[in-house]
């Protein structure tokens, strides 16, 4: 059955939920792990080859968060690379998607900053995003 754009919505704000949420506590519940899967089935749906990175990278996160230690500082990386790479690609999303992709951006970004500390300037955050993160590619 192929997925609406509602659908797409709601875990859109599901993983938007989630990631204002306290991320610490989250981690280790199981309910983030299927938010993640469900984000990643969504991006290969769509077939766009701007999304692979995201999906390595969410695909990354969900090892790390599986791991059974919590890097909160490598999360917090990782995060922030997927919100600066979540709004570059919002542009291929369309009407109230984008809008929810955009949140979802914001979102990864904030929550970033509650792991690293939450007091970045932007040259910290350019930095941030160009530090070596361990995924595989």
């Amino acid at each position: 059955m192929e997925k609406t754009e509602t659908q797409h919505q709601v875990h859109l704000e599901s993983a938007i939920k989630l990631l204002t949420g306290d991320l610490q506590e989250e981690a280790g519940k199981a309910g983030i792990d299927n938010n993640l899967q469900r984000w990643i089935e969504d991006l290969k749906a769509a077939h766009n080859p701007e999304f692979h990175k995201l999906v390595t990278d969410l695909q990354a996160l969900k090892a790390l968060l599986n791991s059974g230690t919590y890097d909160g500082a490598q999360t917090g990386r990782l995060l922030h690379h997927l919100g600066t790479e979540t709004a570059r690609v919002a542009e291929h999303a369309s009407g109230n998607t984008r809008t929810h992709v955009e949140k979802l951006s914001a979102a990864l970004v904030a929550a970033a900053g509650q792991l690293q500390g939450g007091n970045t300037t932007p040259e910290e955050d350019l930095k941030n995003d160009s530090k070596s993160i361990d995924r595989q590619d």
